[in-house]
């Protein structure tokens, strides 16, 4: 799993980050996606400690 941390900087502040969850399989895709509109920040691996993985 990993979170794609992303804003839209013509509505967001530079230090806000949104949270898409990716497995895998989607991730090239999301990233993709972010990347091509100038909005993706960061990708981190989720881990069975973080607390974001008890949202899958």
């Amino acid at each position: 799993m990993w979170d794609l941390r992303w804003n839209n900087p013509k509505i967001h502040t530079p230090d806000r980050r949104k949270h898409w969850l990716a497995c895998d399989e989607h991730r090239p895709t999301l990233t993709s996606f972010l990347s091509a509109r100038g909005f993706l920040r960061e990708t981190e691996p989720v881990g069975a400690d973080d607390p974001l993985d008890d949202a899958t």
